[in-house]
């Protein structure tokens, strides 16, 4: 007589995890519910696809490399001007190249034009030169190419009159001295750069804050918090809410942004990346310390809300301190963004912006982390008795009043 052996799951490894870690295991569930949700997962696909595009947008309308010209010349004296003006051209963009193509004479210069077999003609007038085009002339090839035949004139007429270019120029040098640090290409940068993350943490303390509140007020409609609440301590099912969604916050924020990253090599700001590289890594932190500062409050605004439809206005107030947030941050400057990069959460926003500028030094970078990481502390304690005490309370929506002073 043959016996059938029956093999049962080993869940010793849930169990002990259950017991002696509950929290690990209500995070896992959580990061489990958001990489199954179809919406989510095409919502931040999405999201990563159009970053990627608009730099791949940005790298197409570049044209991919240094500009690249060419020239109709009649004779040697026309081809010298176009050499130097070529020369002023690296001096800015090392790879940019003017090169020339002999014609006989007015006529030929424009069918050359109007054959795309040039953009532009340097002909020899009586009183000067004529700059050709057909069309509108490129403005960068008109100004190295005026500036080249001013300076040999110059100096041909220097010569003439028994003097030197230099002695005729004397006295005419306007030397540039920018006190902020940095040209304007490297403020558009910072100030990109600065405004994405602030946007970034604006959107991602949004969008997982309402997912945690949703989480929170769904399980205590359906009623299966007070399985669960009886199951492990309150405690470790708020731990493993807010844990779970700051990771995945954290995933999609870091992916985002190395995808940024990885798209700015193929623009023209490539000469920025460690300039930015080195202001993303320091948002990191600012990033995670200001989203737990938060996510314990959306927890206990979900536990005030005893249906889905009371959440609105449970957590429109947190609602309105992000928005005001994000919208002070990107309007503050002087010594009022100095101090506003001290303030736990704005810090978030301003505090990178202001490393990226290069107005803030390591130290005060770090003293806004410390800051943030004391506030945070707080809101925790705060959010986590809000939330206990207003959890299991089903008879409608609770107060703030009623929910700090309810019973555990």
């Amino acid at each position: 007589m043959s016996t059938d052996t029956i093999t049962r799951p080993d869940t010793s490894v849930d169990t002990r995890m259950a017991t002696r870690s509950p929290w690990k295991l209500v995070a896992l569930r959580e990061l489990q519910v958001r990489l199954s949700d179809r919406n989510f997962l095409l919502g931040t696909g999405a999201t990563i696809v159009l970053i990627a595009a608009l730099f791949a947008l940005q790298g197409f309308l570049m044209g991919g490399g240094a500009p690249s010209y060419t020239m109709a010349v009649t004779g040697s004296e026309a081809g010298a001007v176009v050499a130097e003006a070529e020369q002023a051209l690296q001096a800015t963009e090392d790879d940019a190249s003017i090169s020339t193509i002999e014609v006989a004479d007015a006529a030929t210069a424009e069918t050359a034009l109007t054959e795309g077999d040039a953009d532009a003609a340097l002909l020899p007038v009586s009183d000067g030169w004529e700059f050709v085009t057909d069309g509108e002339p490129e403005v960068e090839l008109q100004g190295v190419v005026s500036e080249s035949i001013r300076s040999s004139m110059l100096a041909a007429n220097a010569e003439a009159a028994g003097t030197s270019l230099s002695e005729l120029t004397a006295g005419t040098t306007v030397e540039m001295r920018d006190i902020s640090g940095g040209n304007d290409q490297s403020r558009f940068v910072a100030w990109i750069a600065g405004f994405a993350m602030a946007f970034l943490f604006y959107m991602a303390a949004i969008m997982f804050g309402m997912m945690i509140a949703n989480s929170v007020v769904e399980e205590k409609q359906s009623r299966i918090v007070e399985i669960l609440a009886a199951a492990i301590p309150v405690r470790a099912l708020l731990t493993g809410k807010v844990l779970g969604n700051t990771v995945m916050a954290f995933g999609v924020m870091a992916l985002m942004g190395t995808v940024a990253l990885v798209g700015l090599t193929f623009t023209e700001y490539d000469q920025y990346l460690s300039i930015v590289t080195e202001g993303f890594l320091w948002y990191i932190p600012f990033f995670v310390l200001g989203f737990l500062a938060l996510a314990c409050v959306w927890a206990a605004a979900g536990a005030m809300a005893s249906r889905t439809e009371d959440l609105q206005s449970t957590t429109m107030p947190l609602t309105m301190v992000l928005v005001t947030i994000f919208i002070v941050g990107l309007s503050l400057d002087g010594a009022a963004k100095v101090i506003g990069s001290f303030v736990p959460v704005l810090s978030t926003i301003l505090m990178p912006m202001r490393l990226l500028e290069g107005t803030a030094q390591w130290w005060e970078a770090v003293l806004a982390l410390g800051l943030t990481a004391a506030f945070c502390a707080l809101t925790i304690i705060v959010g986590a008795r809000l939330y206990r005490r207003a959890l299991l309370q089903t008879s409608g929506r609770v107060s703030l009043k009623a929910a700090w002073g309810g019973g555990e």
